[in-house]
């Protein structure tokens, strides 16, 4: 996929939050690059300014101990609005004097103008308001969703390595990924029992297993009006404590239910070429609602009202390597220029 960048120099820059960080890392492995991961957190204040009027990013990232300074990396990957200042300023410190510099490579809508990098990778919900603020160009790279690690394969692994943990669980087995409140969403209690009367009835109908994911954002409140709902039908839940079941869970599932509040949730899901069910409740924004809907337009996701076809198999959403191969072209072609 990264072809002739395997070899080339990398950071990966980003605040540190999980759901950022995995998208510039899973890329980077995409294109080859074994990374240096640095973490920089930006000032309350600074992250509601464009990245363009930033004072000193670099100096600021250089006081909380990141090694930011030369030999400037062949390839540089940001993720998240707040780290698009660092990304600018490191990529025009690296040209001065007429270098090659620094390849910028940033994910998300960076809220200043795409030309500043080599490459805006956005997701497809966020891209017409990229465009709407004229902030669009020919190396802005849309995605549905967003990136991931996560493919069939990997997947198929997990699955083995958990199997004997699930294996008394009822079939068809069905993955359930909860999230919880957001900006986009209020997931409350209602929420939950409109989700635990729909599981009902698609346990009453085939029998299924299940095997419930929360995540962080998951209130106590909402983990206790699922378990309810589902009592007596031996569902298992994740308690947060060892490891981690949701890769191999996926690989094992027969079906998955999400709830529509997690962009990452639903398109990592997505890779699994099993059924996709997004269980839908009333947003605040526009912006995920209209990545549900190109999910389903699209033909990898369909609404939960209590029902799974176990016998659709949607084609695996693979952005990632997608995504790698037009960069390596990209960079082949800026480097054929110098």
């Amino acid at each position: 996929m990264g072809g002739g960048l395997k070899n080339k120099s990398a950071w990966v820059i980003t605040e540190g939050y999980a759901g950022i960080e995995v998208q510039a890392v899973a890329l980077a492995d995409a294109l080859g690059l074994k990374p240096e991961n640095m973490h920089v957190k930006a000032p309350f204040l600074w992250g509601w300014m464009p990245a363009t009027v930033w004072p000193a990013p670099i100096l600021f990232a250089r006081l909380q101990g990141a090694r930011i300074k030369p030999p400037w990396p062949d390839i540089l990957i940001t993720c998240g609005r707040r780290s698009a200042a660092l990304a600018l300023a490191i990529r025009a410190k690296s040209r001065k004097g007429g270098a090659m510099g620094t390849f910028a490579i940033h994910i998300l809508n960076p809220q200043v103008e795409s030309m500043g990098f080599d490459v805006v990778v956005t997701p497809r919900h966020d891209l017409d308001n990229l465009r709407q603020h004229r902030h669009g160009g020919p190396n802005v790279i849309s995605t549905l969703g967003s990136l991931h690690p996560l493919d069939p394969w990997s997947l198929a692994e997990e699955a083995h390595r958990i199997n004997e943990r699930f294996a008394d669980l009822p079939r068809p087995l069905v993955a359930v990924l909860v999230g919880g409140h957001s900006k986009n969403y209020e997931m409350g209690a209602d929420c939950m029992e409109t989700l635990g009367q729909h599981l009902r009835q698609l346990f009453d109908a085939s029998g299924c297993g299940f095997s419930v994911i929360t995540s962080r954002r998951t209130t106590g409140e909402n983990i206790d009006v699922l378990t309810r709902a589902l009592a007596g039908t031996g569902a298992y839940f994740w308690d947060g404590e060892g490891d981690n079941p949701y890769r191999g869970v996926l690989g094992l599932a027969d079906g998955v239910v999400a709830t529509c509040d997690s962009v990452n949730m639903i398109t990592e899901a997505a890779a699994t070429t099993k059924p996709l069910y997004v269980a839908m409740f009333e947003a605040n924004s526009d912006r995920v609602e209209s990545f549900n809907q190109d999910m389903r337009t699209d033909g990898h996701a369909r609404v939960f009202e209590g029902e799974i076809d176990f016998s659709w198999t949607p084609e695996p959403l693979m952005e990632t390597p997608r995504v790698a191969a037009e960069i390596a072209k990209l960079y082949a072609a800026a480097r054929s220029h110098i």
